[in-house]
Formats: C-alpha cells, structure tokens, sequence
C-alpha cells in the first residue's frame, strides 16, 4: 500500500507551478511584466484572495495556496538566488568604472530618501529605529522590474539607463548591511542593545570572516575540481551546493540566507567560473525569483485597500514623488542631464522587492506589527506595479524638458557633403571595429551615435562621428543618405533597428542595408522588413568559433576559410528563403564597387 502523501503542501505547490507554467506565459504573451504577473497572481490566488472563500467553495481548495507557510521554502531561495547573482554582479572592475556614481550619486540616494522616509513616518507615530528601518527599506527601488523594462525597451545603454543601473547597484549593495542592522536590532531586543549590538557584530564579523576565508580556500579549488569532470549535471550541483551551504551558513550565525549568498556571490565575481556559474543557474533563477514574487503577492490584502484606499494612494503617490524629487536633484548634482534625471527619478521612484524581504524580517522579529507591516507591503506592491507606466510618462515627458547645459560644440557640427560612402550608424564597440575596418580598406563613410557623451570625446580622438538620431529621416539626409553607397546599423536595439530600416526604405528603396542581429529569428525578421543583409551574432560567433577549431585541428587555412565562407553563403540563403526575401545578384559587389571610388573623406 502507498505511504499517503501530505496533500495541502502538494496541492500548493501546484498552484505555484501552475502559476509558472501556464498564467506566466499568457501575462508575457500579453506584453505584461512578468514580475507583476507574479505580484497580482499571489495576491489573487494567495491565502487573502480566492484561498480565504475556500468556506464558502471547497473547490477553490485547487485553484489557491491554503497556508502560506507550505510554499515559504521555496520562496526564500528565490531571494537567496537574488542575493547571489547581485554578489556575483558587483565584480571589484564594475564598481570601480562606475564607483562615482554608485558610490556618490547612489549613497547619498539611499542615505537621504531613507531619511525622508523616516521622518515621515516618525510624525506619523513610529518608533525613530523602527522609522529608519522602515525609511530605509522604502528607499530602495525595484532593481528586478526597472533592469526588465529599461532592457526590454534596450535603453540600459543610455545616459538614463546607466545612472539607473548605479543607484540600483548601490542599492543592492545596501542589501547586506540593511539585513544585518535588522538582524542586530532585532537580536538586542531584550536586555541591554548596546551589549546585544556588539555581540552580535561580533558573530557577524566571525561567521562572515569564517565564509570568506573558507570561500577563498575551498571554492576555487572545489570547482576547478568539478570542472575537470567535464559532467554539466555535477557544475549545477556544485553550484547549488555553494549557494545554499554559504546561506545556511550565514542562518547558522544568526543572520539571513540572503546574506550568506551575497558573500558566496562575490567571492566567485573574481573566478574564472562566474560565466559558467551564471549560465548555470539560469534556469533555476527565474523560477525561484518568480515564486518568491508569488509569496509576495501572497501578502498583498486586498482588503487592505479597501481599508484606507485614500491614505494608500496618497502614500504611494507620496512616495514616488519625494523619491523621484530627491534623485532628480542628486541627478543633476551629479551633472546628468535634466531628461536624463527625470526619466531615473521616475524609473526608482517606486519602491522595490527587498522592501518586502527587510519589512518581513523586521516583523518575524517583532520590530514591526502586523498592520504596520500589511499597509507598507500594499504600498510598496502598489507603486512597483506604476512602474512601466511610469517608464512611458518619463519618456514622454522627458523630451519636453529644455535643457539648461550648453551643448558641447562638438554635438552641433553637421556632416560634410559626401557621396558614394556608407553610414554607419551606431560608434560603440561594434561600430568602432566597423569603422576601423572600413579605414583599413580605405573606404569612405560616416558614423552617427545618439550619445551625447561619447561624441565629443570620441571627435576630440580625430573619429568621424556625428551626433544625432538616425530615426530622424531630415538627419539621415543630412549624413548624405541620398548620395550614400551603404547603410551599416550596428546598435543591438531590435526596436531601433527596425525605426532606422523603416525611415532607410522610406527614402530610399534602392540603398543597400546591412544590420547586426541577435539570432537567426531576429535575422529573418530583418529581412523581411527589407534589410539587405543581416548579420546573427550567434552563428558568427559558431563560425569563428569553428574556424579556429579547424584551423587547430591541422586542417589547412586556405580550405577552412572557403568553408566558412561557403557555410555562411548557406546560412544567409536559408534565413533570406525563410523571410521570404532575396537579394539581387551582384548587389553585394555593387556596394564594394561604390565605396571605393575614393578615400575616406576627412573633415
């Protein structure tokens, strides 16, 4: 006879699953943010929602979580998860490119909204310590949704973008030290703080010397080891192994999982392993972070709005204005541009996951009561779900505001008169090597760049770029696309991309286009919009990638390099027959013909 099975936790966790598998992809497919489908999910099918009606219809007993606490485990490696790949993001190389940023224009993000927060909630009747933790928490900002919409929308590049990414970066950073003060605080309760402060710095200074020091002795070593087993089953469970022990660990000494996982994270950010660690855990990351989301949500009441809606509104609006006020002038102290600040304003004005993990812990600790707890999560939930309507009004409103900054004079200066050259249109890496390339060859052309950073810098280094934007069809004539030979577009936007072919075949059906590309769908999806020739960066990469192989297997030089051209001629034909689309004969040999008429023009 089969042992009976524990048929609550079971059917909870289906519920999760399901979620995943089924109300997930509908929510993407409907152009959604995932995050928030998670969000609304748990607080529908959560123990507030359809689960407390469970009374009144037994059949709602599938279809929602009955009690929280079965699906809690699973939930907390989500954020362990988190907390890892934040670890391993935060490599000594990135913060020292980005420190004055991170370290000025985040900190002081961070020190001053935490704040504000605090005070505001101290004259609403709080407690100063439990006011700061409340302040601190809100004054972080969603790193999970605001990375998703900036990279969906493939602005993680723009002036925007970057000081986004260093406040966020500061903020996770923050993580690890707004957990311990809880913990700390949290531990000195009873009896004397101040004795309950030091020694609980002093576990803290032990099991965290304790995981570094073993960190540094073991893990290399351990997965260099398990590397050399060449088995991708034995990597992932090293890896989870690592992750899961070094948070346990951090438990063990009286703090949080999450923390433990931060350490483990950045001592791995050095290694020779991070790539192959990330790729990993790829797919247990998503999973784990979504459920955690779902646990969340499960903690949004929507009585709770019905309770104080007015005061619920006022405080989510509250908070978003004094965030997005206190960084927009922070942004601007920092010279970012006045669009470039709005936009970051807005896009962290809401307040973010961890405010969920430091207000849950906080409250498991008795610092924070029940009520207090509910309406700061509803809150907090509230103003992350504005955040992508707050992306849309930003970039709306953005292009309205008047820059004060003079422009540099190198932003001013219009191309020259020039006929027969191509126009490259992007100047970051892979435009650089384009253009290095087409020097080499001693063809003319010209290249474009909306960056108003890196134009003068890179004009002052004697480089042929212009500042503008190629979706603009009066700018494109001005580069000369009348008279042009080629159209080179080397942005990694797909919906730039697709503006700039758009604005190319509306003035001139006849100029031949040649474009990046992600993969091989991205590819035909170029194509049919009229592209000449579409580059995949993944089967160039294979390509490269069996050249030096065969080259290295002895094969001769001459015959790899014809197969790999040929390979290439095969990949092309396939993409172009998939798209519908063909190329002209000889088209290819046009352009080479126009290009060379003469030298590269000088200014």
């Amino acid at each position: 006879m089969a042992s009976p099975i524990n048929i609550p936790v079971y059917s909870d966790v289906l519920v999760l699953l399901g979620t995943a598998g089924i109300i997930i992809p509908l929510v993407h497919r409907f152009g959604f943010n995932p995050v928030l489908g998670y969000l609304v999910a748990g607080a529908v099918l959560g123990p507030l929602g359809l689960g407390s009606f469970i009374g009144q219809f037994p059949l709602l007993y599938w279809f929602s979580v009955v009690d929280a606490k079965n699906v809690a485990g699973i939930a907390e490696l989500g954020i362990v998860f988190l907390l890892f790949l934040i670890g391993m993001e935060l490599s000594y190389e990135r913060l020292k490119t980005m420190r004055r940023l991170v370290f000025g224009l985040g900190s002081l993000q961070i020190a001053l909204s935490a704040a504000a927060i605090a005070a505001v909630v101290t004259l609403a009747g709080g407690k100063p310590p439990v006011s700061l933790i409340i302040g601190a928490c809100l004054a972080l900002s969603s790193t999970a949704i605001v990375v998703e919409v900036l990279s969906r929308q493939g602005r993680l590049n723009t002036t925007a973008g970057r000081a986004s990414f260093a406040v966020l970066l500061a903020q996770d950073l923050a993580v690890a030290p707004l957990l311990l003060f809880i913990s700390i605080y949290g531990a000195g309760g009873s009896g004397s703080v101040a004795g309950a402060l030091l020694l609980a710095l002093a576990n803290a200074a032990i099991a965290l010397g304790v995981i570094v020091v073993v960190g540094r002795v073991v893990m290399r070593p351990l997965f260099r080891l398990v590397a050399s087993a060449g088995m991708s089953d034995l990597f992932v469970a090293t890896t989870l192994f690592v992750i899961v022990a070094t948070g346990v660990a951090a438990a063990v000494a009286g703090f949080s999982m999450a923390l433990g996982a931060f350490v483990a994270g950045l001592l791995l950010a050095e290694t020779e392993f991070r790539k192959a660690i990330e790729t990993a855990i790829d797919p247990f990351k998503g999973l784990l972070l979504g459920l955690f989301f779902f646990t969340v949500g499960m903690n949004i009441d929507f009585r709770e709005l019905a309770r104080d809606p007015v005061w619920l509104l006022g405080g989510a609006i509250g908070l978003v204005a004094m965030k997005a006020i206190i960084l927009i002038a922070l942004a601007r102290l920092f010279r970012v541009s006045w669009r470039a600040s709005i936009e970051t304003g807005l896009l962290l004005g809401p307040g973010g996951e961890f405010a969920f993990v430091g207000i849950g812990m906080a409250t498991t600790l008795g610092l924070i009561d029940a009520k207090v707890s509910s309406f700061t999560v509803a809150l907090t939930s509230l103003t992350m779900m504005l955040i992508p309507a707050l992306s849309h009004v930003a970039r709306r409103l953005a292009p309205m505001v008047r820059e004060d900054k003079p422009l540099d004079p190198e932003l001013s200066v219009v191309p020259s008169a020039s006929t027969g050259h191509a126009i490259v249109v992007g100047h970051g890496r892979v435009g650089q090597v384009v253009c290095s390339m087409l020097d080499r060859h001693q063809l003319r052309y010209i290249a474009v760049d909306n960056d108003a950073a890196a134009v003068p810098e890179q004009r002052r280094q004697g480089r042929t770029v212009y500042y503008g934007e190629a979706t603009n069809p009066e700018f494109l004539k001005s580069c000369g696309l009348m008279e042009a030979a080629a159209v080179i577009v080397t942005i990694s936007g797909a919906k730039g991309i697709d503006e700039i072919v758009a604005q190319v075949r509306a003035l001139r059906q006849d100029m031949p286009v040649v474009s990046r590309a992600r993969d091989a769908d991205h590819a035909r999806h170029l194509y049919q919009i009229g592209v000449t020739d579409a580059v995949p960066e993944t089967i160039e990469a294979s390509l490269l990638l069996s050249e030096a192989a065969l080259i290295g297997l002895g094969v001769a030089m001459g015959l790899v390099v014809a197969s790999i051209h040929e390979k290439r001629d095969e990949f092309r034909h396939e993409l172009q027959q998939a798209s519908g689309g063909t190329r002209p004969a000889g088209e290819t040999t046009g352009v080479r013909r126009k290009l060379s008429r003469g030298r590269r023009h000088s200014e």
